[in-house]
């Protein structure tokens, strides 16, 4: 059984960047209802063993297309929230360091360069969707943006994602109502940099 990413931090620890409000319905109901269909879905094609990232990478080996497609979308709720949360955090490391720091460098000119393009990718994203840092096998690193509950590794590209930026309007309109872009702006005032910098090191 796939288990809920538990939150590290209270529902109100966010404040005032994403409200308690926000925080706990997003957690509580939508990556709550996820982890569970995603873990009924599993059950149904028969999957018990496998990971989350060898099922969404294989999707293609699931015949019957309601089934690959509530896997697809239950199977990325669940991986690309689990990401979401687990890079946020109160008093978090504000900017990456060591290798990651480095190659954002290499990669994008600067980290204020970085934020600018994945706000860009987050901000452009029609309807619902994600902006998404990911690298490859070698450490490059690399851009996008995905619909719906679609992520890097659903996608194909042979990339794992390392961050991300929920742009579903679930994950700011109760504060935020349609100002996606302020959303964008404050949620990197609760990026833990470390957590990242953690994914990253372990690829």
């Amino acid at each position: 059984m796939f288990e809920q990413y538990k939150l590290p931090y209270a529902y109100d620890a966010l404040e005032p960047y994403i409200d308690s409000l926000t925080m706990e319905t997003h957690w509580s109901k939508h990556h709550a209802t996820y982890t569970k269909n995603f873990n009924d879905f599993v059950q149904k094609a028969g999957l018990e063993g496998s990971s989350v990232e060898e099922i969404l990478s294989s999707l293609d080996k699931v015949k019957d297309s309601a089934l690959r497609n509530a896997l697809c979308n239950n199977g990325g709720g669940y991986y690309n929230h689990n990401l979401y949360f687990s890079v946020m955090g109160p008093n978090g490391k504000k900017e990456p360091s060591g290798k990651l720091a480095e190659k954002i460098n290499q990669t994008f000119a600067s980290f204020e360069q970085f934020k600018e393009k994945i706000s860009a990718l987050a901000l452009s994203q029609f309807g619902s969707g994600w902006a998404w840092l990911s690298a490859d096998k070698n450490g490059d690193l690399y851009l996008s943006q995905s619909s719906n509950q679609d992520n890097p590794i659903s996608l194909g590209t042979g990339h794992t994602p390392i961050f991300c930026i929920d742009v579903w309007e679930h994950a700011y309109y109760l504060k935020f109502k349609n100002l996606r872009a302020s959303y964008v702006k404050e949620f990197f005032n609760v990026v833990d940099w470390a957590k990242v910098e953690e994914k990253y090191e372990n690829l």
